[in-house]
């Protein structure tokens, strides 16, 4: 047996099914170590029968449960002793005009997908900075998709929760102090074949004002002959690259459809922003002058404080 000692220790959610379970495979094959959470452990009895327990830990986890959260962390730390790498994967798909949502379907899939990962990132910065060694740190890995930047229609609570995920992590990236070597990653996914198109598919009741023709209902029937052109395998061992890479983007696409809807979309800000600046521009005090604003020059200056691992006072 290969000595786990100085491998990487990875925490992974929704790991039953799909990208999860694809990559917790690729992480044990590597001789590295994992925590696998998800909802039914029963799911992985294949693995921790062929994993000793030095290798994989694998724990019940909803992760719409803080508690949950917090103690699958202290089980990691007691069994482990660190962790290097968490993948936010755990996922929900929702689907339905956003007009014909009920507000139940919609605040679950906010929870699992945003307030679930809002929850694990916390538990994660805390233990790379208190528990792993003093400058170790780690990195995170937000499992988003195209739709968290260029949205769908009959999807927008799903976009919604993408989005959300996307804005916090931004946030918190510039948030974080230099010398703790932490990292969240954004991972947009384009289309990929897994049960979250069947098992983990929930649909709100169409609204019968929308009906036959409509945007939702045109890219409704069209989705059974989509090509799924994303490879399972490969977005694994991706993920796996990232994790180690030094200095890793804020955004990263994987798949070539997800790249293009991504680039599109931000073409698309660009434009429309262009064609109307000078409104934006007339909204302006009398007086201001390009270059000059105040509160313009300090986000320049924090950014660039940041850039430097300079510390604010």
């Amino acid at each position: 047996m290969a000595d786990l000692s100085s491998s990487r220790v990875w925490l992974i959610t929704g790991t039953g099914t799909g990208l999860g379970r694809t990559l917790l495979d690729a992480v044990l094959a590597s001789h590295e170590r994992a925590i696998a959470t998800l909802r039914r452990p029963e799911a992985l009895a294949d693995l921790s029968s062929t994993y000793p327990a030095a290798q994989l830990l694998v724990l019940m986890h909803d992760v719409t449960s803080a508690e949950q959260t917090s103690d699958v962390f202290r089980r990691a730390e007691a069994h482990f002793g660190r962790v290097d790498v968490v993948v936010n994967n755990a996922g929900h798909l929702l689907s339905g005009e956003v007009e014909a949502t009920p507000d139940g379907m919609a605040r679950f899939q906010m929870e699992v997908l945003f307030w679930g990962a809002v929850n694990v990132t916390k538990e994660a910065v805390r233990f790379f900075r208190e528990v792993n060694p003093l400058g170790a740190g780690g990195r995170i890995l937000q499992v988003s998709s195209e739709a968290g930047c260029s949205a769908k229609p009959g999807y927008g609570f799903y976009c919604a929760g993408k989005a959300a995920l996307e804005a916090m992590t931004d946030a918190l990236n510039q948030e974080l102090r230099p010398e703790w070597n932490i990292r969240a990653v954004i991972v947009q996914l384009g289309v990929f074949d897994t049960p979250i198109w069947s098992a983990g598919f929930h649909s709100a009741p169409p609204h019968p004002a929308y009906g036959p023709g409509s945007p939702c209902d045109v890219l409704a029937r069209a989705l059974p002959d989509m090509p799924m052109i994303g490879d399972l395998g490969r977005a694994a061992r991706a993920m796996m690259r990232i994790a180690g890479a030094p200095d890793p983007p804020l955004r990263v696409q994987l798949g070539t459809d997800a790249w293009r809807d991504v680039r599109g979309a931000a073409e698309r800000v660009m434009s429309e922003g262009e064609v109307w600046k000078e409104l934006s521009d007339g909204t302006n005090r009398e007086g201001y002058e390009e270059g000059k604003l105040v509160g313009a020059g300090l986000w320049i200056r924090l950014k660039e404080w940041a850039k430097a691992g300079s510390i604010l006072v």
